[in-house]
């Protein structure tokens, strides 16, 4: 079967005429005889996404690849989201993100693409398009910034700000001391350097085989970030020639690959939702039960931060993802494969452990037992998450009254005041900031702690929201109940001073109330999003529950790389 591109350039018409000559601006002959692949550079560099601003330079190392290998590339940017600074927040969009590249790809005249991608939502929705329209695809992470520094100390971006501006509300770190560390936080081009959601999401794209195994990692101002994306571009052409898709990289073995992965490096659980929506764009049979599933027993290997103490320039000179997932091979699918047609295991042969104190052994782990743990009960029917390798121990079994917070605002509003009725015990309820309630999800789940409990000496309380929290954060934090409040999840039904129970060890989330008495409550549902147009009622009308992805329910499924009508 010919390339798909050659259904706009071939022939001797007046529309193929068009399309040749409008996009010939100096190509030779050659690029539009049918035998070389046109790839697109899914590129999200943008001012505006400043962990992704170097991709240009990235995307001209991709396209010497591609011209090598025979092809030919065509720069292609599609909508970039910085999480740092798109309000409400950056999951709003993701699936807006990921139609756009999907449609964009399957309208133009490319046979193949490389994903170009980094802060947190772009790598997902990216694989989320690469899944919809199936084209020939390989993911380029761009890769973490280097370590900066602050009075001698290396300072991870994301977990250190968290953890000095709740010392400053301590009254333990002056605010200047504070405001002072900020130009050293961000010393480098690149995302997070913690194993944050960006660093999360390129391991996780290589443990789904949609990299060429080594990249994930690479710190960005790193020249053989530049070297790797250069045989990126060439393997884009060998993807087209073979006809090699996602569909039949990232299997269901490439799926449990990454949830193992997840467990071992700490990740993030914004990982979490992004899985489920990739696999439902492939229609891979995955559940929120596979993470606690396949996560149980896997050790914490990578001491990296918020987990642990390193940050990702040093998993990068430790040996990386690869001597990580060597240490827990035998955890691993043996036929799940990867863009090289390869299977992931046997990329492992090489690997080796470097730096034992970033790395850890299998037989010395920082934690036995890392993954994702999935609660149910009456406060979560549909589940809800936890990161244990992020929590206090003595906090995974508790029980303590709830403090409930009807939005973001409300804490704001509330949580400082001297008259607040809370103690260490608590538990602080943060409800109305699920996918639909905020609109999108926002990552506000790791609340603050209040400040005259910081004054005393607490840094760790019990926190349940429907919302996410950040890769880069940390403690006892439950997670994307659901179903959320706005949806009628019986968040919306809990009172101050309602006793919540958590055991994380059972998987249990509860209140405990007769359900007949929680049933029976009025919901509160204040502060729920009610948008009357645009994309934000699209995505309050159609949008899924976190135990399924948080995508559209209208994009599950792929619609494949059809061509359309003609255009003239």
């Amino acid at each position: 079967m010919g390339l798909r591109s050659a259904r706009w350039y071939s022939g001797n018409d007046r529309n193929s005429y068009i399309h040749r000559a409008w996009m010939r601006r100096g190509l030779p002959d050659e690029a539009f005889d049918g035998g070389r692949p046109h790839i697109a550079i899914a590129n999200t560099a943008s001012d505006l996404t400043p962990c992704n601003s170097h991709l240009n330079e990235v995307a001209e190392s991709v396209k010497q690849g591609v011209w090598a290998a025979g092809g030919v590339p065509l720069n292609l940017p599609v909508v970039s989201l910085g999480e740092t600074s798109v309000r409400p927040t950056a999951m709003l969009w993701r699936n807006l993100a990921a139609m756009a590249t999907e449609e964009m790809l399957r309208a133009n005249p490319v046979d193949g693409v490389v994903l170009l991608g980094g802060c947190d939502k772009t790598i997902p929705s990216l694989l989320m398009a690469a899944a919809s329209v199936d084209l020939p695809a390989v993911v380029l992470p761009g890769g973490p910034m280097l370590t900066g520094h602050f009075r001698g100390v290396p300072l991870g971006c994301g977990t250190d700000v968290w953890r000095l501006s709740e010392e400053v509300r301590a009254g333990t770190l002056s605010r200047e001391a504070f405001l002072r560390s900020e130009s050293s936080m961000i010393r480098s081009r690149g995302h997070c350097n913690t194993m944050g959601t960006a660093s999360t999401m390129a391991c996780v794209a290589e443990a789904l085989g949609m990299t060429i195994p080594g990249t994930a990692g690479t710190p960005a101002p790193d020249s053989r970030l530049l070297e790797r994306s250069h045989e990126t571009g060439g393997l884009a052409v060998e993807l087209v020639r073979r006809g090699r898709r996602p569909s039949d990289v990232m299997t269901r073995g490439s799926f449990l690959n990454a949830i193992v992965t997840l467990a071992a490096i700490g990740g993030s659980t914004n990982a979490v939702v992004h899985l489920l929506a990739i696999a439902g764009r492939l229609g891979v049979r995955l559940a929120l039960d596979d993470f606690d599933r396949t996560g149980a027993g896997v050790p914490l290997l990578a001491d990296l931060q918020p987990a642990g103490r390193h940050l990702m320039d040093d998993l990068f000179r430790a040996g990386g993802l690869l001597a990580v997932l060597k240490e827990v091979e035998d955890l691993l699918d043996p036929a799940a494969p990867t863009v090289t047609g390869r299977p992931l295991v046997e990329h492992l042969a090489d690997a080796a452990i470097w730096d034992e104190t970033v790395i850890r052994r299998r037989a010395d782990p920082l934690l036995p037992d890392a993954g994702i743990a999935v609660l149910r009960g009456n406060l979560a029917p549909d589940g809800a998450v936890i990161k244990p390798a992020a929590a206090s121990p003595e906090l995974l079994r508790h029980r303590g009254r709830a403090v409930v917070f009807d939005s973001v605002e409300d804490v704001y509003a509330r949580l400082d005041s001297p008259d607040l009725d809370v103690d260490e015990t608590s538990v602080l309820v943060l409800r109305g900031c699920g996918p639909r309630g905020y609109p999108g999800m926002p990552e506000v789940g790791n609340l603050p702690l209040p400040a005259k409990l910081l004054a005393k000496g607490v840094r760790d309380m019990v926190r349940i929201s429907d919302a996410r929290m950040s890769g880069t954060a940390y403690g006892t934090v439950v997670l994307h109940t659901a179903p959320e409040a706005a949806a009628g999840g019986p968040l919306a039904r809990v009172r101050t001073g309602d006793p919540i129970v958590l055991d994380v060890a059972a998987r249990r989330l509860d209140v405990d109330l007769p359900d007949g008495e929680l049933a029976a409550r009025e919901p509160v549902m204040t502060g729920q999003a009610r948008p009357v147009r645009g994309w934000e009622r699209l995505y309050v009308d159609h949008v899924t529950q976190a135990d399924r992805g948080a995508d559209l329910d209208f994009l599950t499924g792929s619609s494949g790389d059809g061509v359309g009508r003609e255009s003239h």
